[in-house]
C-alpha cells in the first residue's frame, strides 16, 4: 500500500490507480479500496496527491496541479505575462484592449470582471452583509469596512519610504508614490497630455468633449467636477465655514477667505 505522502490515496491498491503524467496525481479507477471511500469521493476519482484535491474530470486535476508546478502556459501576446489558467489570461488581456464585457442592467456600468459586478449589484439591492462591531455602520463590501474600521483605531498601516507619508490605504500609497517617481500612466488620447491619477485624467478629458455632468439640481450650475459642484452647493446652503480671525468676515470658500486676509495685511503694512 502507498501513503497519502507518495501521491497516491491512502487505502486504495496499486493496480487500479492511473499515475497522470509528471505530476503527484492519481485517478481512482472504480470500487477499488481496502477500506471505504465515500460516494463523493466516487463522484471526484481525480485526486492530487499534493493536497487531497479531488476533481470530476481529468481536465480539471490537470488546472490544479498547476498551482504546484507553477507551470503557467498561457502567455499573453503583448506583453510578458504569462498565467496558468486560460480564463485568467483573458482577465488580463481587458488591461491591453479596454473591453468590459460585464454590464449592470439597472445602471449600464461596465467592467472587466465578472467578480467587480457582482460587487457592484449590491449597490442597487441595498445588501450590506459586512457590519462593523463598535459602531452600527455597515457596508455592501469587506474592502469597505475595513477602510471604515481604521476609523475607530486611528491606524495608518502604509508609510511612504521617502517622505513618510501614512495612509489607511494601499491604493492611496500607491498614487502617492507616483508623486516621487513622476510616473504618469494615464495618457490622454487626445493630445500629448498624460497624469498619474486616472481621476486627474478625467478631470483633463472634459476640456476636450465639454461635458459637465455634475449639475445643481437648485440653480442649473454645471461643472466638471464633483469637488466643484460641492463647494458651489455652499452657496445655497448658506454655510460659511471659513471665518476670518480679525473681522467677522466669513464665507464659503478658503480662497475668498485667503484674499479676504490679504486686505488685512496690506493695511498693517507700512506705507512707503
Amino acid at each position: 500500500m502507498e501513503t497519502e505522502g507518495s501521491g497516491f490515496l491512502t487505502g486504495v491498491s496499486h493496480s487500479c490507480l492511473t499515475s497522470l503524467p509528471n505530476s503527484k496525481a492519481a485517478y481512482v479507477e472504480g470500487p477499488t479500496t481496502t477500506g471505504d471511500l465515500s460516494k463523493n469521493s466516487d463522484e471526484r476519482p481525480y485526486m492530487c496527491g499534493e493536497c487531497g484535491y479531488r476533481a470530476v474530470k481529468r481536465a480539471d486535476l490537470y488546472k490544479h496541479m498547476r498551482k504546484h508546478s507553477g507551470e503557467k502556459p498561457f502567455k499573453c501576446d503583448q506583453c510578458d505575462y504569462s498565467a496558468a489558467q486560460k480564463s485568467t489570461l483573458d482577465q488580463h488581456l481587458t488591461k491591453h484592449t479596454g473591453a468590459k464585457p460585464y454590464i449592470c442592467g439597472e445602471c449600464g456600468y461596465m467592467t472587466a470582471k465578472s467578480s467587480h459586478l457582482t460587487q457592484h449589484m449590491k449597490s442597487h439591492t441595498g445588501e450590506k452583509p459586512y457590519k462593523c462591531d463598535q459602531c452600527d455602520y455597515s457596508a455592501a463590501h469587506k474592502a469597505t469596512l475595513d477602510r471604515h474600521l481604521v476609523k475607530h483605531t486611528g491606524e495608518k498601516p502604509f508609510v511612504c519610504g521617502k517622505c513618510g507619508y501614512r495612509t489607511t490605504q494601499m491604493s492611496n500609497l500607491s498614487r502617492h508614490m507616483r508623486t516621487h517617481t513622476g510616473e504618469k500612466l494615464y495618457k490622454c488620447d487626445e493630445c500629448d497630455y498624460s497624469a498619474a491619477n486616472k481621476s486627474t485624467l478625467d478631470r483633463h478629458l472634459a476640456k476636450h468633449t465639454g461635458e459637465k455632468p455634475y449639475i445643481c439640481g437648485k440653480c442649473g450650475y454645471s461643472t466638471t467636477q464633483m469637488y466643484h459642484l460641492s463647494r458651489h452647493l455652499k452657496t445655497h446652503s448658506g454655510v460659511k465655514p471659513y471665518k476670518c480671525n480679525k473681522c467677522d468676515f466669513s464665507t464659503a470658500r478658503f480662497s475668498n477667505l485667503s484674499r479676504h486676509m490679504a486686505m488685512h495685511t496690506m493695511e498693517t503694512s507700512p506705507q512707503m
